[in-house]
């Protein structure tokens, strides 16, 4: 026996979505087969508060992320089998509904998702989001042919996934006479159109078809029957219904429109389609893939006259009702005249419409999910397969400078972009221009790519045209060149140390070494001067990459022990027994501060520094990965000790520190651990995330600058785009050194570091 949760708007909330989640839970219940208990989990908007009927456990606020979390910690409790989605984008929080993901990630049951929604021309997060959706989806019902064939095609999902039921209808039935005796139209030819109103549904269509119509029939009378829309009434207030009730007047219509503005209960509703002579669908466009009012129709036994959208196309096929053109008030009055004038021809429609109807009552339709549960419970679970290396290499899209190349000119590398084009009101700055310099050495160290060496001296010549003559460096330049600051920050000073070290140990020719050499070294007075302790963990960084080298320059190794000792007294002033950390919260880029202690370890060989190393990096572990998934620690309030952790805004400098930091540490261990660790972290860009939704950008090859309350900032700047591709180069550069490691402890027999092997 199954116990069911279901997940989608619910009545009382006057939404179609609702009713049609309703009456599937219930006709589960009453029909499925198996079915004993449900569950509904219903989806509040705007902060209404609703008076739920006792199988709604809990109300999902549409823009309160926590509410989700909440939600599926439920359900994962609840001892529920399955789970039903019912997915409309505009019913779930954030950008094109983002805030259902986390929640679907976290799901530990069986997903089916209705999708009553599939766009032809999504924008990007609208594909994005439906297709993690249905990947994450163990079946996916659609309710048309057409439904299939975009989500093979556009969506990429696997036909065996997409499973066709048609949208149910009530098991509801009037006397016709009788409805039209108790409603007094008798001595006239209703022709009807009911749902939620707005300029979508192309009302005027019919209204502008009467005259036509009317001086043939003038016994004919049209109603609307239908609220304005929620969405329409907030932001546009009543203007369609103004519209139509002038357009009423000015065509002298007044005795044959009725623009009821009500949500009635569905056996008012079918008493009025029973009650109905023809029912008009007169939508202006072909994209709507699901109609639940034609559907009702339909099911009714109405003859149906309707534009030719995707839905109604499909189920009007074969003589099941009549079809007229987009905004062709004209080619509607002469087909409904014709059926008006032909009542044989009407009935065998309607008798058509009747037989189609029973096939779709919502007992058949609870029927068929019951057994399409049954079926997914029943498939054994296919167990994971066993990899061989901890790092996948055919997860990572190819490697890419082409976005880099886009943001980057004869001076250096632009700072921001306004999506994928760069923006040039912001100019540069060193921090980015540090970065792609350490990006293009390491570019050029594994791939002797010719671009990255072609833009080594650009990124390396602004650094030095940033630098002052006492040795530290100014950050930002205008797009005309103009020095936008005296003295750049502590941050940006030392992660142009890094770049410049890793340079020095790694440089293409002599040329670009020498460079690197007087540059770094007119910066070496003002090592000691540093306070920010990113800032001096970025320097520590670069010096150890400097010494990897120039192992026997003493006064520098003194200087990296002095800095890691500041590291180390910061601990010692804020760690407490469950507070692990060099400050009293975790702020931004928080995986930089171990790694800087693993590279001194790693350097000086000091038990004391590895310690708080290995210490701090098992406290940040354990705080952003507890789902084996990276949750970065958001930059919106940080998580400040004894408070809550912030989710917002996560950014892609996280993700990096968290790869560099278990990479290195996987050097000094040679622990696969890490190496699975630092491929989960790199994963946050491509979706593995609380999100769910890629930051790396398949079209551009640039990284969005990270996840907003909102959802992804669709911005690829270049401090974003160049921690991916570092993160990345990390990771092929793991990976080779996974399969060198193994290699040598196979031949020798004995256990290894990557330290010990590179020794």
């Amino acid at each position: 026996m199954m116990k069911l949760a279901y997940i989608g708007t619910y009545p009382p909330r006057e939404c179609g979505i609702g009713t049609f989640t309703q009456n599937l839970a219930h006709a589960m219940l009453e029909n499925g087969k198996g079915v004993k208990e449900i569950m509904v989990f219903a989806m509040n908007d705007h902060n209404q508060k609703y008076s739920y009927p006792s199988e709604v456990k809990l109300s999902i606020n549409q823009e309160q992320q926590t509410d989700y979390l909440e939600a599926v910690n439920y359900i994962n409790l609840s001892g529920a089998d399955a789970c039903i989605l019912e997915h409309e984008f505009g019913i779930y929080g954030g950008l094109s509904g983002i805030y259902i993901l986390p929640l679907l990630h976290r799901l530990n049951i069986p997903l089916i998702t209705t999708l009553h929604t599939i766009l032809e021309t999504p924008s990007y997060t609208e594909k994005a989001i439906l297709k993690e959706i249905c990947k994450m989806s163990d079946k996916v019902v659609v309710m048309s042919h057409k439904a299939i064939q975009f989500l093979m095609e556009i969506y990429d999902v696997p036909k065996e996934k997409i499973i066709l039921i048609e949208h149910g209808v009530p098991d509801i039935h009037f006397d016709k006479q009788e409805s039209r005796k108790e409603f007094k139209l008798n001595e006239k030819k209703l022709l009807l159109t009911f749902g939620f109103i707005g300029r979508n549904k192309g009302i005027e269509t019919v209204i502008k078809a009467l005259p036509q119509i009317i001086e043939k029939h003038p016994e004919v009378l049209y109603i609307v029957l239908g609220k304005t829309h929620p969405n329409v009434l907030r932001h546009s207030g009543e203007e369609y219904r103004n519209y139509l009730q002038v357009l009423i007047k000015t065509l002298k219509l007044n005795e044959h429109v009725l623009l009821l503005n009500e949500f009635i209960d569905e056996n008012e509703l079918f008493k009025y389609l029973s009650a109905c002579d023809i029912y008009i669908t007169p939508y202006p466009n072909e994209a709507q893939i699901t109609s639940g009012t034609l559907s009702y129709a339909m099911g009714a036994g109405c003859a149906v006259v309707s534009t030719p959208y995707w839905h109604a196309a499909e189920l009007l096929a074969e003589n099941k009702g009549r079809l007229f053109d987009f905004n062709d008030s004209v080619g509607l009055s002469q087909v409904l005249n014709e059926l008006l004038e032909n009542p044989k021809i009407l009935n065998k429609i309607q008798e058509m419409a009747e037989e189609y109807g029973q096939n779709i009552i919502w007992p058949k339709i609870g029927q068929k999910y019951a057994e399409l549960i049954i079926q997914v419970l029943s498939k054994p679970k296919e167990p994971m397969p066993k990899k061989e290396n901890a790092i996948d290499p055919l997860l990572l899209p190819p490697f890419s400078l082409v976005h880099i190349k886009r943001l980057t000119d004869d001076t250096g590398i632009i700072q921001h972009a306004k999506f994928g084009i760069p923006n040039l009101k912001e100019g540069y700055c060193l921090d980015d221009n540090a970065r792609a310099l350490l990006m293009v050495c390491m570019t050029y160290k594994q791939k002797k790519d010719p671009l990255a060496l072609e833009f080594m001296p650009v990124y390396l010549s602004y650094i030095h045209y940033m630098q002052n003559k006492d040795g530290t460096f100014r950050n930002f330049l205008s797009f005309n060149r103009n020095f936008l600051d005296e003295t750049g920050s502590e941050d940006s000073f030392g992660r142009t140390i890094w770049a410049l070290g890793y340079l020095l140990g790694n440089a293409p020719n002599d040329a670009y070494y020498q460079t690197g050499k007087l540059v770094f070294f007119d910066a070496v007075p003002n090592f000691d001067s540093i306070k920010s302790i990113r800032g001096i963990a970025n320097t520590m960084i670069g010096i150890s990459h400097y010494l990897r080298t120039n192992a026997s320059d003493d006064t520098m190794k003194g200087t990296l022990h002095k800095l890691a000792n500041i590291l180390v007294s910061h601990y010692d002033q804020n760690h407490t027994e469950d507070w692990k950390w060099f400050e009293s919260l975790l702020a931004y880029d928080n995986g930089i501060l171990p790694l800087a202690l693993l590279h001194a370890a790693e350097v000086l060989e000091d038990g004391d520094i590895s310690k708080v190393a290995f210490d701090t990096m098992d406290f940040l572990t354990e705080h952003t990965m507890k789902d084996d998934y990276l949750s970065i620690i958001g930059n919106k309030d940080w998580y400040v000790k004894d408070k809550e952790r912030s989710m917002f805004a996560q950014q892609p400098i996280d993700a990096e520190a968290m790869v560099l930091m278990y990479h290195q540490a996987y050097v000094l261990t040679g622990d696969r651990d890490f190496l699975k660790k630092l491929f989960t972290s790199f994963m946050w860009f491509l979706g593995e995330n609380d999100m769910r939704m890629s930051l790396y950008d398949f079209e551009t090859k640039g990284c969005c600058d990270g996840f907003e309350n909102y959802g992804v900032n669709r911005n690829q700047g270049a401090e974003s785009s160049l921690a991916y591709l570092i993160s990345h180069l990390t990771v092929l550069q793991a990976y080779e050194e996974s399969f060198q490691l193994e290699e040598i402890k196979t031949s020798k027999g004995t256990k290894l570091t990557l330290n010990e092997l590179q020794d």
